[in-house]
Formats: structure tokens, C-alpha cells, sequence
């Protein structure tokens, strides 16, 4: 009878991920119901999303990525592609006949981070069917489900890029796994030339997965197929998303985009896999240097024409890394947050590398076997270990750790069968899945929560409070002008009202941060000299906000502190609000 229902698990998998799809987008809506209600999009790049679409929209040319709200009248230059505002916009001018406009938002920005979510969770189960077993899908879709860091990137109101790179990674595996070798180089070609288009965050992971792919042709002759498909997918797909997609800044030979310069690397690899796979000499040691003289000159040529992407790929000045980047908590390593948070974090992977260990020594005399294991198992390892150098490798990691972890916790559920006591064969695998899934570290730190001093709670109240439409709402209510304000806040201020602001957090917007930081760390006269440059009308703070508690702590007699502490210039008069508004705002004074 047993058999029977896993043959009907293994028949019927398609509707299933399908279902287990639904059921995980339901629960997800349902956990932020309130939020979507109360359009909370919590992250800068949400709300700098929704304004880019909302201008494409209205009429902002496609390839015009400048944000206009930032930094007017010259706007502020925005590094995204337009690929990402697709679904958002499409579902937007659908149901804004049916819905009207505010609510057809609503339903977008709960609804299109779902699509890459579908996409992953497809994505992994075709992995863990060919590598594992018919049956093992569930478990990675459970994982999928429980994977903290890679789930909120799929989460409703998280519009921003990572999802779709992420997703897109996960193509990228099954692709790895293709037992058809030219579905699979093409497979792999596409999801990498439509990431690049999308950023250039998941750069390190697809590079390691054309490495391997001719590594597998440098093993197995008869890999060419796969290589040869690969490398025109990579050069054609790269060439057709660069015409499609890129902005008229990045048509520059820029290192933190999809340009000029990532496009002839792309188009150079491409050519050097086509002609390695056409070639395609018998002997294994010609194969390799054949090889290594192509990625040799591919390296060499980067080198000589783009020697300024060799670096940190921002090009941020000094001044820039040591105000802002380096203060930003995902660009810390994933010890620097504490035990519990790393915990979470690090939990799914580490059970990936573990399975992924177990597999690779499993197969170690299967070549047929060892290598897609190898291929999946190697960007996973990398991911783990970039998060000792920046959280931010979060959920890529967890992500990438799917197929191993899931790999562990099959091994231990058909180990467990040979058992004779109930109560291991059950208990075993329950205990396992919450371990390997992270669910168990989430309930300890849940049960034994840590003490919040009085302190940080009035920064995390303030952080519940001030992005939200109640707060700000008597800051819309004033004549539209350009605000002086947080870095941090300048997004959400453009997204729910009509103001402007000077900065967002994005680094091509250097000069502008930099006038920002020191007008708040600065003195009166420094802060005027900002506001007359820009053109301020109202200057904002929010006490509190975790932003402000840097410039309190950096300079305690800054422009900052001496308005937090009730001591406005002359040129500034204040603006009523509520007596429970979170925000002090004032006029300036001309």
C-alpha cells in the first residue's frame, strides 16, 4: 500500500508542486495580510521599485532608469533594468480598470513576488527528482518553505530584483542537473544572460556554473552538446536582454551593471565555449589546455580593456565605504550579528553541505553520478563561504543548499526504515526536518528571548512607526516640495507622498549621500549650505530611526542632535503635526 502512494506521489508531481505552491502563496499572503493592507514595503528597494514603475507607467521612456524624485530636477541615476518592472506593471494595468488604481497596486506588489517563488519552487523539485528521488520533491519544497533568508525574498511586497536572480539561480541548478545535454546548456545560458540583465549580485555563482560545464566537457567528450548549447545561449541571450533591457546610462562601460563591459566578457565566453565544443579534440590533456588557453585569454582580456572593474564593483570613494557602505548590516559578516541571528541564517546551509558531502563520497566511483553532485554542490560551498564575509550571501546560501539538505534528510528518512521501533522511524525524521530546516533554532530563540533595553526598543518603535501611511501621511499633506531627510527614508517619503527627496541608499547617488551624512553630522551654517544647493523646502527627522542614531552617536553637537534636542535654527519654521506623530518637520525659511 506504501508503494502505492509513493508511485502516485511520483505520477501525479506536477499538479502537487503546484498545490504546494498555492498553499505556501496563501499562507504568505495571509501572514502579511496587514501589511499589504497598509502597502508596508519595508525595504528601500521595494519602494524605489514601485516608483520606477509608476514612471514607466506614466510615460518615462524605457530605457530612462533615472529616478526624477531623487535629486530633482537632474534625478537620481538608478543601476536596475527594466526586466524586473515587467510583472509588476502588467498586473498593475490589469487590474487597475477592475480595481482602481491604489488597490490594483496592492494586489501587484502582494502578488508578482509570488512568480519567481512558483519558479524556484518548480525549479527545485525537477533537482531533487533527478538527483534524489521521484518522491523527495515535498521535502525540498518544505525546505524552500522554511528557508528564512531565501523565503523572504519571495515574500508579498518584496518587489525588489533578488527574487527573480534567485529563481533564476534555481533554473540555473536544474539546468546543471539536465540529463539532456542541449536543453541544459541552453537552459543554463538563458537563466544566466536574464540574471545579468536583472544585477550582477549572482555573477560569482553563474560563472562557477559555466566553469563546471566545461569542466564536464574537459571529463566526458560527449559533453560538447552541452557546451556548445551553453555557450550560444550565453552569447545570444546576453547579446538580445543588452538590446532589450539596458539603460541608456549602463550603455557606459560601468562595472555595477549589465554594460558594454559585462556584455563582450559574456559574448567572448560564449564564443570560447562554442569553438572549445566545435573543435572538441580527443585526447583529455588537449581538452584541457585548449581550456585553460581560452580562459586565459578571456581573463587577460578583462584585464586589459575593463582594469577599472577589477576592483570593488560600486566604485565608491573612500569617504563613501567609511560613512555608508561599510556600515550597512548585510554587507557585515553573518558572525557580526549574533549568535541567534547567525544561527538562523547558517543552519539550512550547513545541512546543505552535510548532504552535499554525504552525496559527493556516495558517488565518489560514479562519474555519471558524482558530477552534476559536484556541479550543484560547488556554488553552494562558495555562497557559505561569502557569508563570513557579507550577510547579504544569505539567501543565495540558503537557496543553494536545498538540494543537499534535502539529499541529508532523505538518507536519514530511508536509514530510519530499517529501524524496528515506531517511534524512531518517526520521531528521527520529524526531529531531522526540524533541525535541517531551521525551524527548531527559530522556536529556541522564540522560547528564550533576549532582553531589549529601553534603548533599542525606541529604536525599534521607531522603526514600526515612521515608514508607515499613518505617520506619514500629515508629511503628504504639505505643498510638495524637496525634503532634506534620511538616506534611508528618502525612498518610502517619494513612494506615499508627493515630496522629493535628495538621496536614496544607492551608491551611483554618492555625491548626494555624502551632502546628506554631513549636513546631519555637520553644523547649522554646513546643513544651510545643503539645503540652498538643493533647493530644500523641508528638512525631517524621524528620532530615533535606526539612521539617526549614528549621527547622535558621531556627533553628538551635529545639526542632527541639535534638532532631535528641540534646537532649530532661525531659517527653519516648525511644521504642526500631530502631538502623536513620530516625525519633527519644519518649512525652511528663504
Amino acid at each position: 500500500m506504501a508503494g502505492v502512494r509513493t508511485d502516485w506521489l511520483d505520477r501525479h508531481w506536477r499538479p502537487l508542486v503546484l498545490l504546494a505552491w498555492a498553499g505556501i502563496a496563501a499562507y504568505l499572503i495571509g501572514q502579511r495580510w496587514n501589511a499589504i493592507r497598509g502597502f508596508a514595503l519595508g525595504d528601500t528597494d521595494d519602494n524605489l521599485r514601485m516608483m520606477q514603475v509608476r514612471a514607466l507607467i506614466k510615460g518615462q521612456d524605457w530605457f530612462d532608469l533615472r529616478q526624477y524624485r531623487l535629486n530633482p530636477p537632474a534625478g537620481a541615476d538608478i543601476h536596475w533594468s527594466r526586466l524586473v518592472d515587467l510583472p509588476i506593471a502588467g498586473i498593475k494595468l490589469l487590474l487597475t480598470p477592475l480595481l482602481g488604481g491604489p488597490t490594483a497596486e496592492q494586489v501587484a506588489v502582494a502578488a508578482a513576488p509570488l512568480l519567481p517563488l512558483l519558479v524556484a519552487i518548480v525549479a527545485l523539485s525537477v533537482v531533487a527528482r533527478r538527483m534524489i528521488d521521484g518522491r523527495a520533491f515535498p521535502l525540498a519544497i518544505l525546505l524552500v518553505a522554511c528557508a528564512g533568508s531565501a523565503r523572504g525574498m519571495w515574500s508579498p511586497l518584496r518587489i525588489d530584483h533578488h527574487g527573480w536572480q534567485l529563481a533564476l539561480l534555481a533554473v540555473a541548478l536544474a539546468a546543471l542537473t539536465d540529463p539532456k545535454r542541449a536543453r541544459g546548456g541552453v537552459l543554463l545560458g538563458i537563466a544566466t544572460a536574464l540574471s545579468l540583465a536583472i544585477g550582477m549580485e549572482m555573477l560569482l555563482y553563474l560563472a562557477l556554473a559555466g566553469g563546471v560545464t566545461v569542466l564536464r566537457w574537459i571529463i566526458d567528450r560527449e559533453e560538447a552538446r552541452r557546451l556548445a548549447a551553453y555557450g550560444a545561449a550565453l552569447g545570444g541571450g546576453c547579446a538580445l536582454a543588452f538590446l532589450a533591457f539596458v539603460s541608456e546610462a549602463n550603455r557606459a562601460p560601468v562595472c555595477d551593471a549589465f554594460s558594454p563591459v559585462w556584455l563582450s566578457a559574456m559574448l567572448a565566453a560564449g564564443g570560447i565555449a562554442v569553438a572549445l565544443a566545435l573543435v572538441n579534440p580527443a585526447g583529455r590533456g588537449t581538452r584541457i589546455a585548449a581550456a585553460a588557453v581560452g580562459g586565459a585569454a578571456l581573463v587577460a582580456a578583462f584585464a586589459l580593456l575593463w582594469p577599472h572593474c577589477l576592483g570593488r564593483l560600486e566604485g565608491s570613494s573612500p569617504e563613501l565605504e567609511r560613512l555608508w557602505l561599510n556600515r550597512v548590516r548585510e554587507a557585515m559578516p553573518v558572525w557580526r550579528h549574533g549568535a541567534r541571528t547567525a544561527a538562523l541564517i547558517v543552519t539550512l546551509p550547513i545541512a546543505g553541505l552535510i548532504g552535499y558531502a554525504l552525496m559527493l563520497w556516495t558517488h565518489r566511483r560514479d562519474a555519471g553520478r558524482f558530477i552534476p553532485w559536484f556541479a550543484l554542490a560547488l556554488p553552494a560551498f562558495l555562497a557559505a563561504a561569502l557569508l563570513l564575509w557579507q550577510t547579504r550571501a544569505g539567501p543565495a546560501a540558503q537557496m543553494l543548499s536545498i538540494p543537499g539538505a534535502t539529499a541529508f534528510a532523505w538518507a536519514i528518512m530511508q536509514w530510519v526504515q530499517s529501524l524496528r521501533l515506531m517511534i524512531l522511524r518517526v520521531g528521527i525524521p520529524v526531529v531531522t526536518i526540524l533541525i535541517v530546516s531551521g525551524i527548531a533554532t527559530s522556536y529556541v530563540n522564540r522560547a528564550f528571548p533576549q532582553p531589549v533595553s529601553e534603548y533599542r526598543r525606541s529604536i525599534n518603535l521607531a522603526n514600526a512607526r515612521c515608514p508607515t501611511l499613518p505617520a506619514l501621511r500629515p508629511v503628504a499633506q504639505q505643498p510638495p516640495g524637496t525634503v532634506l531627510t534620511f538616506v534611508d527614508l528618502g525612498p518610502r517619503l517619494i513612494a506615499v507622498t508627493p515630496h522629493s527627496a535628495i538621496a536614496g541608499p544607492y551608491h551611483r547617488n554618492a555625491e548626494q549621500i555624502l551632502d546628506v551624512m554631513r549636513a546631519w553630522r555637520g553644523d547649522a551654517a554646513q546643513a544651510r549650505r545643503t539645503v540652498d544647493r538643493y533647493r530644500v523646502d523641508y528638512v525631517l527627522i524621524c528620532p530615533n530611526l535606526s539612521e539617526s542614531t549614528i549621527y547622535r552617536s558621531e556627533a553628538p553637537r551635529g545639526f542632527y542632535a541639535q534638532l532631535a534636542a528641540g534646537r532649530a535654527p532661525d531659517w527653519l519654521a516648525p511644521v504642526p503635526l500631530p502631538d502623536d506623530s513620530p516625525y519633527k518637520m519644519w518649512r525652511v525659511i528663504r
